[in-house]
């Protein structure tokens, strides 16, 4: 009986709940001293002074840098096809372009010493034009890189047919803020940086790619990839936003060799809220058309995406929001267009879903906004467009092939599970009655694109002498359980134990090559390369207990319960994987294996999520009553870690729906930049889930696995959100912008005179 599929319990968890990780700021590194930024204060202004004298006296200072003491080129925008005028200084230079842009850095004993240094530093700035608004940064009036001559950082451009919607019964409109959001981990950025006595770089990093990390460090100093060491602790989340390097993170081993020590950074909460890159930010244009029978003939979806100040992957968004555009429904007609410009505002990197999330907040409340124009419940709508499980491969107009899927069966699912007749039955009570407290019932039928980005990953498979096994992977988890799962795929392949599998990640020394952790990537392409490297280890074993039985390799069978191997039917004789690891320890490489997977191309998760709200009509409180989820990820390794990953997702889905903004005044000024500012979603506010499994393999890899960990996030937002205005709905309110906060909703309302 395989391992797979069954309910392991985590293997990382004991030391999580017992000592606790280690993380970069929990290491003790000899000699280190502390970094600390000092940030700017303005959003768009010219620098006319710096004055770091009385900081360079202060206690226990080692260093002050400013711009013109560093004499590295300016960092392009990481991604070639983005607005390569737009550079990102390491630190600030003659301007700054929003609040938290690192100006001075100082190096000191002591982090105290530090801050305290940062109280001394003067900057003389003149305010220059603020642009927070992106549709005002899109005119251009007011231009952040005069050099470029453009806010626009990156566009996507296809045209306009105005016969979109010719023979469309019914056209609706909409403009729809996919707002932007803090990705908020639990652990802050952190670095630590150290130079070897043989010119070696070794940097630590709170990262979920430090392989990226080392090419971008051997970039940046002229190194080779060998020359540089990066090493990736226990990670306290990421959610897309630690996956390159920021230049703060990058400076550390600049200042670590200018000061001759090693050096250590760790940002504050409300440094991390303004310095880590946001997510989402996207300006949404949607229009659907269709027949008064329910049919959707065509949609049209234009974006305009805030990228923050300088352009970084984040400006990039809406591309896979193209590629998800038409959602889980077979639309004939489909146009896209989107530019990215540049604000005085953090920089937008990815982001839990990075696109894809945006794409079906798009499609999902332009369904509900068509469904109401022509009357017809909105299960239904969705029910009459849905692609049928017997179309699959199916390609959409945008030219995305979804590999399979079975949209109808989730939607019936959720709508079964939900008991969505008697929902409805109870909101028209409700209605009827007047009752202050209305019922809002919000669905979303969503897929996603996972390992969308092409590229394979790296493993390796080793059995020691002791009968034990190391699998060494590209991949960096972050709280996903990779540990489990690779270890639990290395034990189906041979039989050993999971508990002496040990799984070795995040150190580019002992990992030759890898990709990292996001995009929901790791388990289609990371695991697929664990259990095919474990497969090799066997057929390697094989032939060897072959030679040691005087048999042929074709005979030998693997006894995975035993742990060894026999001739088929005489097990009385065999060779166990110790025996075998021993008598293989002569040889280069002894009883291992390792591989590159790449596969054929993405896999697209979905399903179908039902949102059950109350609102209250005379204060706009929402309550989330109830989220009923069923997600299809393909086959499912272990139900256990795909729960808690379908659990998270959930609540930062409901949480961008209900809670969460990134808010800055006019004059760019961040107003959410701590945790009470920023309504952070807590256990308080969320029901217990409600989940239904169901798997549907994905004939694209071996496992026939997708990725998991970003479609509760996808499904939930929007099926929230049209929860929130379907409780409204007979009042006529036609819809509300996230985050549904009771002055938002209040507002709704009172615009409508039922207030």
């Amino acid at each position: 009986m395989s391992i797979l599929g069954n309910r392991v319990v985590r293997k990382e968890d004991p030391k999580f709940l017992t000592r606790g990780g280690t993380y970069v700021d929990d290491l003790k590194i000899d000699g280190a001293a502390r970094v600390t930024y000092v940030r700017s204060t303005s959003a768009h202004a010219r620098i006319l002074s710096v004055d770091v004298d009385e900081a360079r006296g202060a206690p226990g200072v080692l260093a002050v840098v400013t711009a013109p003491d560093i004499e590295l080129d300016p960092l392009p925008p990481e991604i070639p096809m983005l607005n390569e005028k737009m550079p990102q200084p390491w630190l600030a230079t003659d301007v700054v372009r929003y609040v938290g842009e690192p100006v001075v850095a100082i190096v000191s004993e002591t982090q105290a010493q530090g801050a305290d240094a940062a109280e001394l530093v003067l900057i003389d700035y003149e305010p220059l034009p603020v642009l927070v608004d992106a549709q005002q940064a899109l005119e251009g009036s007011i231009l952040l890189h005069p050099e470029a001559g453009t806010n626009v950082s990156f566009e996507l451009q296809f045209g306009t047919d105005e016969s979109l919607f010719d023979g469309c019964e019914v056209v609706v409109r909409q403009r729809v803020n996919n707002q932007r959001v803090a990705p908020c981990p639990l652990e802050v950025r952190a670095v630590a940086a150290r130079w070897e006595d043989d010119g070696r770089l070794t940097q630590w990093s709170s990262t979920q790619a430090p392989h990226s990390v080392r090419d971008a460090l051997a970039k940046a100093y002229g190194l080779f990839e060998d020359e540089v060491h990066v090493i990736s602790p226990d990670v306290g989340g990421g959610f897309g936003a630690k996956i390159g390097g920021y230049p703060d993170e990058l400076l550390i081993a600049w200042l670590a060799r200018r000061v001759g020590r090693p050096l250590k950074w760790t940002e504050t909460r409300s440094e991390s809220m303004v310095a880590l890159g946001h997510g989402r930010a996207q300006l949404q244009d949607v229009e659907i058309g269709g027949s008064r029978d329910g049919t959707i003939g065509a949609y049209r979806l234009t974006v305009l995406q805030d990228s923050g100040a300088y352009p970084r992957v984040g400006a990039l968004l809406s591309f896979m929001t193209r590629t998800m555009a038409s959602g889980t429904y077979r639309i004939p007609k489909i146009e896209f267009n989107s530019r990215a410009v540049v604000t005085d505002t953090t920089p937008v990197v990815s982001y839990r879903g990075a696109g894809r999330p945006e794409a079906t907040a798009a499609i999902e409340r332009a369904v509900d906004l068509f469904a109401d124009e022509i009357a017809m419940d909105p299960a239904e709508v969705r029910r009459r467009n849905l692609i049928a499980a017997n179309e699959f491969p199916f390609t959409t107009p945008v030219g995305t092939t979804y590999d399979v899927g079975d949209y109808g069966r989730a939607l019936d699912l959720a709508l079964e599970t939900s008991g969505y007749d008697e929902l409805r039955k109870e909101q028209a009570r409700r209605r009827d009655a007047g009752d202050v407290r209305q019922l809002g019932i919000g669905l979303s039928v969503y897929v996603e694109i996972t390992n969308g980005v092409p590229g394979g990953e790296y493993a390796a498979v080793e059995v020691r002498e002791n009968g034990t096994a190391v699998v060494r992977t590209g991949t960096s988890p972050h709280g996903q359980g990779h540990v489990t799962s690779w270890a639990m795929l290395v034990s189906d392949a041979l039989g050993i134990p999971v508990d002496v599998i040990e799984v070795v990640h995040g150190d580019t020394d002992v990992v030759p090559r890898g990709v990292g952790t996001f995009g929901s990537r790791s388990l289609q392409v990371g695991g697929v390369a664990a259990h095919q490297a474990a497969g090799q280890v066997v057929d390697k074993a094989r032939e060897l207990a072959a030679k040691l039985l005087e048999a042929d390799p074709a005979d030998v069978v693997l006894d995975k319960v035993g742990q060894r191997f026999h001739v088929a039917g005489t097990p009385a004789v065999a060779k166990s994987w110790s025996e075998l690891a021993r008598e293989a320890s002569s040889e280069p490489g002894g009883l291992s294996a390792e591989t590159d997977f790449t596969p054929d191309g993405a896999t697209f998760p979905f399903g179908s999520h039902v949102a059950v709200v109350e609102v209250d009509t005379e204060t706009g409180k929402v309550t989330l009553e109830r989220l009923v989820a069923v997600d299809d990820a393909g086959r499912i390794l272990n139900p256990l870690l795909a729960e808690g990953q379908i659990h998270g997702g959930l609540a930062q889905g409901a949480a961008q729906a209900l809670l969460e903004q990134v808010g800055y005044d006019e004059d760019g000024n961040p107003v959410t930049a701590n945790l009470a500012d920023y309504t952070f979603v807590s256990a308080a506010e969320l029901p217990s889930f409600e989940t239904t499994p169901m798997e549907t393999p994905t004939p694209v890899n071996e496992l026939g696995a997708k990725g998991i960990g970003e479609s509760g996030t996808i499904g939930s937002t929007p099926a929230v959100q049209n929860a929130v205005v379907d409780a409204l709905s007979h009042l006529g309110v036609r819809h509300v912008d996230m985050p549904a906060t009771p002055e938002r909703v209040w507002q709704a309302l009172h615009r409508k005179g039922t207030s």
